[in-house]
């Protein structure tokens, strides 16, 4: 599938953010266009930052999770990741708003993660190695 099948996951998440802005979390999107654009951003965000970010929590990580041992930790971090990248996405997108905060990057950001990987594996676009796992975005 390629780069087409990594294109057309961004119209199927910015569908799913929409999906996400509908439940109690206090995600705000202005439309389609906003939803669309902060799908994208979280995935470029996602791919540029990644190891960045992986590097500076690293030293946490290792602490908490025994080097990896302890499975549930490493996950945790993986979500923090991704509540980063999606902070990070409302704050630079107009029309993407988190309205309570932290509170809402938290739980926005599970849904979407949790309800696009879902959408994404039904529709068949999981087998795209451009992107990186759920997390991502």
């Amino acid at each position: 599938m390629g780069l087409i099948g990594w294109l057309l996951q961004w119209p199927v998440r910015a569908l799913v953010l929409l999906l996400v802005a509908v439940l109690p979390f206090g995600v705000e999107l202005a439309g389609f266009q906003a939803a669309l654009a902060s799908a994208v951003t979280i995935g470029l965000l996602g791919t540029l930052l990644i190891l960045p970010l992986k590097f500076v929590l690293a030293l946490p990580w290792a602490v908490a999770s025994l080097g990896g041992l302890i499975a549930p930790v490493s996950w945790m971090f993986d979500w923090l990741i991704t509540v980063i990248l999606f902070g990070l996405a409302a704050s630079l997108i107009d029309g993407f708003r988190l309205k309570h905060g932290m509170r809402s990057a938290v739980f926005g950001a599970v849904a979407y993660s949790v309800i696009s990987a879902v959408f994404i594996r039904v529709l068949g676009l999981a087998d795209v190695g451009v992107i990186r796992a759920a997390a991502a975005g």
